[in-house]
């Protein structure tokens, strides 16, 4: 789209017309003799009268370079799209337990009976599609904790590493301290310029092994302003077949240490939740969305590209053609008269 940056200018246009209809004429000195020594001068003024059509181009000439002139203090602009401005958002990790108990089969998913890690998945990415904007990193831990995605604005790939983690991949045993600890050091490599910094830490047992208590992992997480929501994930109950082939009611979660995961939540500013079904998960999941909510997309920009450099080139050109004109027409008339004069 084009348009243009002031437009008002282009009242500026009559502005030679009116100074010719405003001001007086000058006068014209040709017309001042009153005696004439020799005829040199009316052959001048026959060289000057036979370029009244010379005049004539120069007229119009002049009136274009004006006109442009005028186009070019306008500013002509083209606006192109509009283009959407990057959302900076918060950096957020999400921490999956990958431990052997994550095997469970407690959880519903479209009617049928999955484990935790699978529903963990089917909802996690779901939430992953919904932080546009976020700096999103994930980290799977078991008996050892790793990096599988650092900090991205690349949500798909999130979502792809997340659906290939597998149970047992980094062990059986649960390494809660050392989950919360490598994303205290992730976080903090991005410098403290950065705005939010968030953990997500979903989990189905206690810290049953690595090398840094939860609680002082968590010490760790207050000092950076890293703020932890702890997730306990599993069913409170469970009917099971006995060895003599009856039923009977189990406790699938008793391993799940609330009171650690509460005190993790509590000493960060965070806070801890309790999935024991996929619905509950999709709600606790939302509500980190409702704690910590998408930053919005700010107004986007039109790129704009200014032409005014092509009509004051062509005025200016056709300046130089106007003073050029005149140049040659004045030593071509005082060439003559030199001539004749010497004749005379």
């Amino acid at each position: 789209m084009w348009s243009l940056a002031w437009p008002w200018v282009l009242l500026a246009l009559p502005l030679p017309w009116l100074a010719r209809r405003l001001l007086p004429e000058a006068r014209d000195q040709s017309e001042a003799g009153l005696r004439v020594p020799s005829l040199a001068g009316f052959e001048t003024l026959r060289e000057r009268s036979g370029t009244e059509k010379m005049l004539n181009w120069r007229f119009w000439v002049a009136l274009l370079a004006w006109c442009l002139l005028v186009i070019a203090a306008t500013r002509p602009e083209r606006i192109g799209d509009e283009l959407e401005v990057p959302v900076a958002g918060r950096n957020l990790m999400l921490a999956v337990d990958l431990s052997g108990s994550m095997d469970q089969k407690d959880f519903e998913l479209a009617g049928r009976k999955v484990d935790r890690l699978t529903a963990t998945k089917a909802v996690a990415s779901d939430f992953i599609t919904r932080r546009e904007g976020d700096r999103i990193g994930l980290i799977l831990f078991g008996e050892r904790a790793y990096l599988q995605v650092p900090l991205t604005f690349d949500r798909e790939t999130v979502k792809v590493l997340l659906l290939e983690a597998e149970i047992g991949l980094a062990g059986e045993k649960t390494a809660i301290g050392d989950a919360i600890t490598l994303a205290v050091r992730r976080v903090h490599e991005q410098g403290e310029d950065v705005g939010d910094q968030v953990l997500v830490l979903l989990t189905d047992g206690a810290n049953t092994a690595g090398e840094v208590p939860p609680l002082k992992a968590a010490e760790l997480a207050q000092q950076i302003g890293l703020r932890i929501y702890t997730i306990g994930i599993g069913a409170e109950s469970m009917d099971v077949t006995s060895l003599l082939g009856g039923r009977r009611a189990i406790n699938p979660s008793a391993d799940l240490d609330e009171q650690t995961l509460t005190a993790i939540a509590g000493q960060t500013g965070g806070r801890y939740f309790r999935a024991t079904d996929t619905a509950s998960l999709q709600d606790i999941y939302a509500l980190v969305d409702d704690l910590e909510p998408v930053e919005e997309p700010e107004a986007g920009f039109r790129p704009v590209k200014s032409y005014f450099f092509w009509p004051l080139g062509v005025a200016l050109a056709l300046v130089g053609v106007l003073c050029l004109s005149a140049l040659l027409q004045r030593v071509r008339l005082g060439s003559r008269a030199e001539v004749q004069a010497h004749a005379g």
